[in-house]
Order: structure tokens, then C-alpha cells, then sequence
């Protein structure tokens, strides 16, 4: 099973697609929720709250998790689908001119007889044209690449679909997890929340700065300048 797995990743590029999927779409999890997060805070600061129900910040922060998990699940599975189609479709065309410019290089002596009698479950006349046994061998190779393509292709699109809608839900319930520990959340909660916010995206930038090997200070600034820019705009409007 194993084997398998290790095989379909390297066919489709599996972990190179599903490590980009995720974190695209944990960072965006996480700004999402810390929007909504914002929008409480500012009543905080603008009302003169103490604190805040955090029952009423969970429900709002699980109930826009599940929505981005349900969107990035089946939006990444169907435009996924979609565009393995196309290149399947492609693909098909071409190996259909390769097949025309070949089938007169090949020996009449080539052709299996037996492999084709068992595609096709009858006896086969010795003296049919050998293009027609060619192209009847070829069709069977060809079906048995395709199912392995296809395996590989349908196993990466359930992967990265997963990877796409539980990467967003795992980015925007981390921010929530200090409104779980209280039962009204004050200003130092929001403030926690937020802190963790930017841990994560200060590990963001660390992994990219890895993956890419890049300066990991500068890919650190790059991804917490959203976090700020998003900070800002939202309490400049919301006050």
C-alpha cells in the first residue's frame, strides 16, 4: 500500500501540490477568522465591553471554518477533476498522431498474436492486416498506462482537495482555541488570539523560507505584513 501511495505521488507531483494547497489556504484560514475576530474586538474597544460571550465568537469562527472546509473540499475536487480532464484529453490526441507515425516502422513479426486474442477473447486470423494488430496491441499497453495514470490522478485530487478544505478549517479554529478556555473572552483573550495568529505565520514563513531556501527572515516579513496590513484596516474601519 505503501508502494502504491509513493507511486501515485510521484506520477501526479502529489506532495509538491499538496504542500502548496496547504499552506495558501491556512494562511488564508487564519485571516478569515482573525477578520471576524476583529470585528468583536472592536466592539470591545468601542463600546466599552468588558468581555464578550466567546460561546457567540465560537459559533461564528466553527461556522465560517465549515464553510471554507466544504468550499476548499469540493472546489479544489471539482476544478481538480476538471483540469485532469483536459490534460487527459490532450493527452489522448497525441498519443493518437504518435501512434499514425509509428505503426509503419513496426515488423509484421512484432505483432503477439496471443496478447491479442486475449484483448480481444477470439482467435485471431495470422493474416490480418498487422496494422490492425498493431494498433489492437498499442490500444491495450495504452489501457493499462491510462489506469495507472488514473489511479494516480484520482488518488492526488481526494489528497489535495483534503489538504485544500482541512488546511483552511485547521487555520481558522487555531485562533479560536483561547475562546474554548473561557466563558467570556476580555480584551487580553483577543490579544492571545491574535499573538497566536502570528506565531503560525511567523512558522509559515519559516517553512517556506526552508522549502525554498530563501532568506527565511524576508519570507517571515513578507507574510506578516498581511497580518499587519489586515490589523490595520480592519480596526481603522471598524472603529
Amino acid at each position: 500500500m505503501l508502494e502504491k501511495i509513493k507511486t501515485y505521488a510521484k506520477i501526479s507531483n502529489l506532495w509538491a501540490i499538496a504542500r502548496r494547497y496547504f499552506v495558501n489556504n491556512f494562511y488564508d484560514g487564519m485571516l478569515t477568522v482573525l477578520g471576524i475576530l476583529l470585528g468583536f474586538f472592536a466592539i470591545i474597544l468601542n463600546e466599552g465591553q468588558v468581555s464578550i460571550d466567546s460561546h457567540l465568537v465560537i459559533l461564528t469562527g466553527v461556522g465560517s471554518c465549515i464553510s471554507m472546509f466544504i468550499s476548499g473540499l469540493t472546489g479544489s475536487y471539482l476544478s481538480e477533476k476538471a483540469e485532469q480532464k483536459k490534460i487527459k484529453e490532450e493527452l489522448k490526441k497525441a498519443m493518437v498522431i504518435i501512434t499514425s507515425e509509428e505503426e509503419d516502422q513496426i515488423d509484421k513479426d512484432s505483432v503477439d498474436i496471443k496478447e491479442l486474442e486475449k484483448a480481444m477473447l477470439i482467435k485471431i486470423n495470422k493474416n490480418v492486416d498487422p496494422k490492425i494488430k498493431l494498433r489492437l496491441r498499442k490500444q491495450k499497453q495504452k489501457k493499462k498506462i491510462k489506469t495507472l495514470q488514473e489511479k494516480a490522478e484520482t488518488f492526488a485530487t481526494i489528497v489535495v482537495s483534503c489538504v485544500n478544505g482541512g488546511s483552511q478549517f485547521l487555520g481558522g479554529v487555531l485562533p479560536l482555541i483561547p475562546f474554548f478556555c473561557v466563558s467570556s473572552a476580555n480584551f487580553f483573550i483577543f490579544i492571545i488570539s491574535f499573538l497566536l495568529i502570528l506565531i503560525c505565520i511567523i512558522l509559515l514563513g519559516i517553512f517556506l523560507g526552508v522549502v525554498s531556501k530563501e532568506s527565511i527572515i524576508k519570507n517571515i516579513l513578507q507574510m506578516s505584513f498581511a497580518f499587519l496590513i489586515t490589523l490595520l484596516i480592519s480596526i481603522f474601519l471598524l472603529r
